[in-house]
């Protein structure tokens, strides 16, 4: 039923774009018959990476190859327009695409890849283990003493009874203490003790919102959407998994995900102690001792400073309080800076004055450390940080950061490798060929929010987050464009796209999609939640909708469900806060089409009657026929012939006032399939009559030879064989008109089974071989009907 149905995507579109998007009512073509048990004729007419060693020597990871530099493109400073135009839509950018090559990095700086223990993995999608910090100091004793935590007797056994639940490590530290680094580390060590997976994800949103177990679970394990606790007791049962937590805020966030299997281990991180779980195992993490120290800073500024001043290393460790990501961030200045000594880092370090408000936020030597390094950049750079902030879950690319700041592709790209090197972001993967993103560490975002509040006037920061939300959408229109065929109209707007817009496959852009959807949905999250950019949440929503449906086959099914149901839901909200009847409309039937394919029929029902009201409130012929309809189908599937008719003659007296010529046939057809089961034949023969005139009407070819097949059908068990034969040859002749092979094999058959009944056999064999060679072989004529 519902999973032949297009989801309408929601927004302000034409209607002629929303009838197309809806699609037909639930059921197919436009005759199809409805989906139910065929009636019986009347009496007479029955016939993982090697793990390290436990005191392995520090590592280090070649730099990844430069990406491709790709064309300037000016900032979508007319997205402000739509901030208050629900209608406005602006012409594309036009974007200069000159091949350049990257310039290369100094020799003093150091690579993106080289970062301390602190410096926290680029946590990617849930799911999947971070590779974790390619260099690696220190943390010995606390690998010791976590792994030692492992084997250690726990509460059931010490009370003489067998383990019942998971071992549960914490590794709890500040942000920037190199917890992350520090989980994985461990987890990617106990691959071979926990063979069966080790898994990663993150339990709060950048914002400090707890992400939802559901989503949790769902994202871990690739699960469906229900029951979170059969699902995560279902995918660990019998099994040896690692499942790394990150950013666990509360113990009520990790009950649910602590498996019941004395075979697995969870280790969560966390700023503090988590009372309330029973029997957990907490390592707090300090600063690195000074020989680590001294290893981090030489591998990021070079061994020849660190050995030619082990006086001022020592100073400089001991003003960052042993901090890896403080350190990290002044290695980074320094390593710019080739001309200076550590001595000169020192000295400049203790010139920074002290910002309260920043080291409440995190550390005080942190906080130094991080305006030691802004205050050094220039204006362009700074903003570029500073509006990294808005960018949704944390996670940017080129694109993002050039329309938040206002600046050009190369600009943009240029910024986001500075702040690599000083670890300032944290690389995390790539979305396309050379289109590398990277994520924000939580623990720069209360400083770079106190810099936005302190130096972006509001206007300017609407205005930023309107430009990110046009560039994403642009982005979904090439991506939806790229996975249809050349000709349609979404294939030709991907032509008159920026180049650097474009997705030069399918494939490739399916993979963004697929990489980017969970910043997508945060995307549309906060879009509806600011309440001053409704225009392009809705735009944005519209796009995403569209693009999951265009690569529907390369994506998760069952994900995608959610993903749409959550997206419909936003939509949702966000029309009864602006009193959009019409949108409402829209969502409801979107949501209860989901609800039915699901098998909630109950909630089904109560979605479609609400849009029901929603469309006559908003004088929307369209929507209300769509909901009219299917509330039959799914009083259909649920056995009530009564009701189903019911709700189809009032869908079918609407799309008569309306002249809506193939909704009438299809309701025609759905009426007649339904008299046919109830052996109401004579009911049924005018209703398929009415379905034959109108494609007659309509001149579709096609049409006119289904509903003639189905007329036929009918004719014969109403005991009129004669009819019936003459009828499907009248089928047959219009199938061949319209030159489709499978109503013409649907009517040789019908023929087949007509002369049976009327005692030719030879015939019916004709009629069927006829039909088989026309439907197994098309380059195969079938042959001419001489019954």
């Amino acid at each position: 039923m519902a999973d032949h149905v297009r989801h309408a995507p929601v927004g302000a579109e034409p209607l002629a774009e929303r009838e197309s998007d809806c699609g037909t009512a639930p059921g197919g073509g436009a005759d199809a018959p409805v989906e139910v048990p065929a009636p019986a004729p009347p009496p007479e007419a029955a016939a993982a990476p090697e793990p390290d060693a436990e005191d392995a020597p520090a590592e280090a990871e070649a730099a990844p190859d430069a990406p491709e530099a790709e064309a300037d493109a000016p900032a979508d400073a007319s997205a402000a327009e739509d901030v208050d135009h629900a209608e406005a839509e602006e012409p594309p950018p036009v974007v200069e695409t000159p091949a350049e090559e990257e310039p290369a990095a100094s020799p003093a700086a150091p690579q993106p890849e080289a970062a301390a223990d602190a410096g926290e993995p680029s946590p990617p999608r849930s799911g999947t283990l971070p590779e974790g910090a390619p260099y690696f100091v220190g943390r010995r004793r606390e690998l010791r003493q976590l792994r030692g935590d492992i084997d250690r007797p726990g509460l059931d056994v010490l009370r003489g009874k067998l383990p019942g639940s998971c071992r549960v490590l914490l590794v709890a530290g500040r942000p920037g203490s190199g917890r992350t680094s520090l989980a994985v580390r461990l987890a990617q060590r106990l691959a071979d003790r926990y063979p069966d997976g080790q898994l990663f994800a993150r339990l709060t949103y950048d914002d400090g919102e707890p992400v939802p177990v559901e989503r949790v679970v769902g994202e871990l394990f690739g699960a469906a959407p229900g029951d979170p606790a059969v699902a995560l007791r279902t995918a660990v049962e019998n099994r040896r998994i690692v499942l790394v937590l990150d950013d666990v805020t509360h113990a009520n966030q990790l009950l649910p995900l602590m498996p019941d299997e004395p075979g697995c281990l969870v280790v969560a991180t966390a700023e503090g102690p988590l009372p309330g779980v029973p029997d957990i195992r907490p390592c707090t993490l300090g600063g690195l001792d000074a020989v680590a120290c001294a290893e981090l800073l030489a591998h990021i500024v070079g061994s020849t400073r660190v050995t030619c001043d082990p006086t001022a290393v020592e100073a400089l460790a001991e003003a960052c309080a042993g901090n890896p990501t403080a350190l990290r961030l002044v290695g980074g200045w320094l390593a710019a800076r080739p001309g200076m000594s550590v001595t000169d880092a020192v000295l400049s370090l203790s010139e920074v004055p002290d910002d309260l408000a920043a080291a409440a936020a995190t550390s005080p030597p942190l906080a130094r450390a991080f305006r030691l390094v802004y205050d050094t950049m220039g204006p362009l750079t700074a903003r570029v940080l500073r509006m990294l902030v808005c960018a949704p879950e944390g996670i940017v690319d080129a694109h993002i950061a050039s329309a938040l700041a206002g600046c050009s592709l190369d600009e943009a790209r240029t910024a986001l490798d500075d702040f690599v090197r000083y670890g300032l972001l944290h690389p995390d993967g790539e979305v396309g060929p050379q289109t590398p993103q990277y994520r924000l560490p939580r623990w720069l975002r209360p400083l770079l929010n106190q810099l936005v509040e302190a130096r972006e006037r509001p206007a300017e920061l609407c205005l930023a987050r309107a430009r990110m939300l046009e560039r994403t959408v642009r982005l979904l229109q090439s991506c939806r464009g790229a996975a249809e065929p050349p000709g349609s109209s979404s294939n030709a707007l991907l032509q008159e796209l920026p180049r650097a817009l474009r997705f030069p496959s399918a494939g490739i852009a399916a993979g963004w999609l697929r990489r980017r959807l969970p910043v997508l949905l945060s995307a549309a999250r906060a879009a509806v939640a600011d309440g001053e950019l409704d225009t392009l949440a809705r735009r944005l929503i519209a796009a995403l909708v569209r693009a999951l449906e265009a690569h529907r086959p390369d994506t998760d099914a069952a994900c995608d469900e959610a993903e749409l149901y959550e997206l419909h839901g936003l939509v949702l909200g966000l029309a009864e806060r602006r009193a959009l009847p019409r949108d409402k409309a829209a969502a409801l039937i979107n949501l209860a089409d989901l609800d039915a394919a699901a098998g909630r029929t109950k909630e089904a029902i109560r979605r479609y009657r609400a849009a029901l009201d929603a469309a006559r409130d908003a004088e929307d012929g369209f929507a209300a026929g769509r909901a009219l309809e299917a509330l039959g189908e799914v009083y259909l599937v649920l056995g009530d012939g009564l009701r189903a008719a019911d709700w189809y003659r009032r869908a079918l007296a609407l799309r008569q006032t309306r002249g809506d010529l193939p909704d009438q046939a299809r309701l025609h057809g759905r009426l007649g399939t339904l008299h046919t089961v109830g052996q109401q034949y004579d009911a049924a023969l005018r209703e398929w009559r009415a379905a034959v005139a109108i494609h007659r009407r309509l001149r579709d070819h096609a049409g006119h030879g289904r509903a003639l097949t189905e007329l036929s059908r009918v004719q014969e068990y109403a005991g009129h064989p004669e009819d019936a034969l003459r009828t499907g040859r009248d089928a047959l002749h219009w199938a061949r008109q319209a030159g489709d092979a499978e109503v013409e094999g649907a009517a040789l058959l019908r023929m087949a089974e007509v002369l049976e009944r009327l005692g030719d056999p030879a015939g019916a064999g004709l009629q069927r071989s006829a039909a088989q060679r026309l439907l197994e072989g098309p380059s195969r004529p079938a042959q001419p009907c001489t019954a």
